[in-house]
């Protein structure tokens, strides 16, 4: 066992990393206080004259005190639907979190935000929290609050597979998974979203405040010329006492939320693979007394390069995420682009997958660039990987990865095979996989090492992240170029300054796409976080993912070789 790292040496690099970086976290804590204010505080005045608690105010109470949880999504849509006055955080908040001691998928409509009016990607957003549920077998509580699909978009909402029905579709296959699902109407639910309470194993309403109907009063004095008010069509009283299609009558917000805190508390217990602490009777993920990672993980700002070009020692970044700073190290000196080992995060076994970002010089004397995968890391990358599937250990991958090496002799030397081995190993892996964006993330690099197309249970961006089919300066250049010979076809000759001009906007508009903003507003990621966290957020991934004991055998079908 290696013990990784040493302490950090006082350097101008290091500093401008520092400075860089906490800049970065400041405009990120100011972000997201900023989208925690859903619809601003006016609308959530309006909410409170009601006997409402805002969506925020709904998952404090019902979660143990002194939990954290971690938030999924957190700026989705942001910057999203401008023209209908934005939707911050899709209009839905969603959480894991323990209730009852129990660990929870919550999803609550946020109200202040377009009277929690659904939007595209808060389609999308909910059927991520139900994924994650699904693959974790999390318990799901539905605090539900909405208007209904936001009427302008409902063609990007409506009909498609990956579009609202789906959800109900889910609920369906939760349900029959065995996995609770309990649903509190605590404001309108309406038409097409009233299937998701209804089709969860139980449900409350709230009086005065929850309704739930197929067609509003509005819809039915339309349709049949019947004029009726909102409780006599579908309030609490009504699907209480006379349809039935309610479970439980809530005198208020508090009342609600005290009792879904009280039926979570006597949920059967299923074999599950968690151990707080190594226990030899159960099938686990194993886990002993956690311990303190060598150096503090806050040092990971100076590490990280606000230059995203220059190099720096994955070691050193591990030394800040392991326990202890020990770390097996796999074929450490093969294929070394790629630092693979086993490891422990605040007590949980794992297997590490990181991109080196330092040069490396192999034994037979070929210089290998950082971020770059090779014949030989990507070979050891897929071994590394069904080994953590073989031993039922939890993978977490580190990406800061260019791509693939290219040029003739990485042909010649069958690349895109060993590129395929990797990408067969990670695609067909059945531990959960936790992904981490540092820096770059780009091209096919991104699918090797677990990108979002490959199912990883969760993934988050550093700030400093950098989501793209190529660098900026590449990409940039390369659309000039195009954009160039376009207007050339039509006769017109373009300046070197309007060239330049040219390329500045492009370059412009595709680091704006490149930003981890825009992957998470997209849930390309399921957040952004500060990097001192890390140790916290795989520790609260495994312990989520642990809760599902069913790991199905590992198949890898035809491997090249």
């Amino acid at each position: 066992m290696a013990i990784l790292g040493k302490p950090l040496q006082q350097s101008p690099d290091g500093e401008k990393n520092k400075d860089h970086l906490v800049n970065l976290i400041r405009q990120l804590h100011a972000n997201e206080a900023k989208v925690k204010e859903g619809g601003g505080q006016a609308a959530k005045d309006r909410l409170k004259a009601r006997g409402k608690l805002s969506a925020r105010e709904r998952i404090a109470a019902l979660i143990d005190p002194g939990t954290s949880p971690l938030e999924i999504g957190l700026f989705a849509a942001h910057g999203m639907y401008e023209e209908a006055g934005g939707a911050p955080s899709a209009g839905v908040v969603v959480v894991v979190a323990k209730v009852s001691d129990r660990t929870c998928m919550i999803v609550a409509n946020d109200a202040s935000v377009k009277a929690g009016a659904w939007f595209p990607m808060t389609c999308k957003k909910n059927m991520r929290a139900q994924e994650i549920a699904m693959e974790s077998h999390l318990p799901l509580i539905y605090l539900v609050d909405s208007a209904g699909v936001y009427l302008p978009m409902q063609d990007e909402i409506f009909p498609d597979k990956e579009h609202f029905g789906r959800m109900f579709r889910n609920n369906a296959v939760i349900s029959a998974m065995g996995i609770p699902q309990i649903a509190a109407i605590m404001g309108p639910c309406v038409a097409g979203g009233a299937y998701l309470p209804i089709m969860s194993d139980e449900a409350l309403i709230v009086k005065g405040t929850g309704s739930v109907f197929l067609a509003g009063p509005a819809l039915v004095e339309a349709a049949i010329g019947e004029k009726v008010d909102v409780e006599t069509l579908g309030g609490a009283v009504v699907h209480c006492e006379i349809s039935g299609v309610t479970d439980y009558e809530m005198e208020n917000d508090e009342e609600c939320l005290k009792t879904i805190r009280s039926l979570v508390s006597k949920l059967g217990h299923k074999e599950h693979v968690r151990a707080h602490v190594k226990a030899k009777t159960e099938l686990v993920f194993d886990r002993i007394e956690p311990r303190a990672p060598l150096y503090s993980p806050s040092e990971i700002n100076s590490i990280i390069p606000h230059d995203r070009t220059k190099q720096y020692n994955t070691h050193e970044l591990l030394a800040r995420i392991v326990d202890a700073g020990e770390f097996d190290e796999f074929k450490a000196g093969y294929g070394k682009t790629i630092v693979c080992g086993y490891a422990r995060v605040d007590g949980w076994s794992v297997g590490i997958v990181a991109n080196q970002r330092s040069v490396q010089k192999t034994r037979t004397g070929e210089m290998q660039v950082g971020g770059v995968i090779y014949s030989d890391s990507a070979d050891k990358g897929a071994r590394f990987i069904l080994n953590c599937n073989q031993k039922l250990i939890p993978l977490v991958f580190l990406q800061d990865v260019t791509g693939f090496m290219v040029g003739t002799r990485s042909e010649h030397g069958g690349i895109i095979k060993d590129g395929a081995k990797m990408v067969n190993a990670v695609a067909n892996s059945v531990v959960p996989k936790i992904t981490f964006v540092i820096g770059n993330s780009y091209g096919a690099g991104n699918y090797a090492m677990c990108g979002k197309a490959y199912d990883p249970r969760f993934i988050f961006a550093y700030p400093t992240a950098q989501i793209a089919v190529m660098g900026g300066a590449q990409a940039s250049k390369t659309l000039l170029s195009i954009k160039l010979a376009s207007l050339e076809k039509t006769g017109k000759t373009i300046s070197s300054q309007d060239q330049a001009n040219m390329l500045a906007e492009i370059q412009s508009n595709y680091e704006r796409q490149t930003n981890p903003y825009y992957a998470a507003a997209r849930l390309w990621v399921d957040g952004i976080i500060d990097p001192a966290t890390t140790r916290e957020v795989i520790s609260a991934c495994i312990d989520a993912a642990s809760h599902n004991p069913e790991i199905p055998d590992l198949k890898i079908g035809v491997i090249q070789t």
